[in-house]
């Protein structure tokens, strides 16, 4: 007998629990493995994973103390992700936020010591933050420059500008920035007191991680719910498509790179005037590779960023534990990262298959 037109047969008994349950299960399995795998590398070791992992859970979520750790260590991942994922909107690959960061806390620091150390908090923390956004933006506009004049690739300037930046802050922490006082050591004279950002009781963790929260929704809102976050999706799905309908887009590119190397220099800001108190050539090393580990594996989104930062924080923190408890070098947990986005990165190809 012909079925009528436009009708849909369902199968006998609907949709079976099983095959619901197949891509959750398909998706557990990949998020668990990685752990598997490093649990496997860890038994060559012979450290038993089992009771690792229960330890390494225990000092991230245990007390408030070890939250508030993770969090202290999501917080730049956070920033510097945000300023790798918005020039990826525009099509832009930002690998910059490790110098940006760098130059951002230059710039802070330099203000806090010369500056404003006589300026009370309400005054000195905002000028702070501006000096920290002005100096990764001024870091990011030499790749900007160089993209939309030299029409140099922007992934390969932001990276080679990287080990610029370091050098060019170990050349002021040995010199103008140094501290007299230091027995000969790299770094500089501690900002006021006053100058440090708030931080929550009992732990180390201070206001910058609601800094990072805000900008991270301000972001989102932006590129979901304006105007111009809608042109700057449109230039990163289609270019040519872009050009047609009238963008400028070397101006495009420039600013949303600028707009990245803002947010990167804030996240050198908060390491100065929450975690350091000084700038030292260490710090905040490896956090802008770090943040765009973060945003590729949130696949740029601004929020599931702010997630996939607390987890890079989680295992960054918990490798402390990994040394004490098993004998292994706490950064045999980037072993462990690396696995994580293998698999989140397969399974995203996975789902879009």
């Amino acid at each position: 007998m012909k079925q009528p037109t436009g009708t849909v047969v369902l199968p006998a008994g609907g949709v079976s629990f099983r095959t619901r349950a197949k891509p959750f299960g398909i998706q557990a399995g990949l998020l668990a493995a990685p752990f598997v795998i490093y649990g496997l590398f860890l038994m060559v070791y012979g450290v038993n994973p089992l009771d690792l992992y229960i330890s390494m859970l225990k000092s991230t979520f245990g007390d408030l103390y070890g939250f508030g750790e993770v969090l202290l260590k999501a917080t730049p991942f956070v920033l510097t992700g945000l300023a790798a994922a918005l020039p990826a909107k525009a099509g832009l690959v930002n690998v910059g936020g490790e110098g940006q960061l760098a130059i951002g806390a230059l710039f802070s620091t330099w203000f806090g010591v010369f500056y404003l150390q006589s300026f009370p908090a309400w005054i000195g923390i905002p000028v702070m933050l501006l000096a920290g956004a002005l100096g990764g933006a001024a870091w990011a506009a030499l790749t900007a420059l160089l993209k939309v004049k030299g029409r140099l690739n922007e992934t390969i300037t932001s990276v080679l500008l990287n080990y610029v930046a370091t050098f060019t802050v170990g050349f002021f922490v040995h010199g103008m920035l140094k501290d007299p006082e230091s027995f000969n050591w790299p770094f500089s004279p501690e900002i006021s007191p006053w100058l440090r950002l708030p931080i929550v009781n009992g732990t180390r963790l201070n206001f910058g991680f609601v800094i990072a929260f805000v900008l991270a929704l301000a972001v989102w809102y932006i590129l979901a719910k304006t105007r111009l976050g809608f042109r700057i999706r449109v230039l990163g799905n289609n270019r040519f498509a872009a050009e047609r309908a009238g963008f400028n887009l070397n101006k495009m590119y420039f600013w949303v790179l600028i707009a990245g190397g803002v947010l990167a220099g804030i996240a050198g800001m908060i390491e100065i005037t929450g975690t350091e108190g000084r700038l030292r050539p260490s710090t905040g090393v490896n956090y802008g590779y770090l943040g765009f580990l973060a945003a590729m594996m949130a696949w740029n989104h601004p929020l599931r960023l702010v997630l996939t930062s607390f987890l890079l924080g989680m295992i960054t923190v918990a490798g402390n534990t990994l040394e004490i408890s098993s004998g292994l070098p706490s950064s045999s947990v980037h072993i462990l990262m690396a696995l994580v986005l293998f698999f989140i990165l397969g399974s995203r190809r996975r789902a879009a298959r």
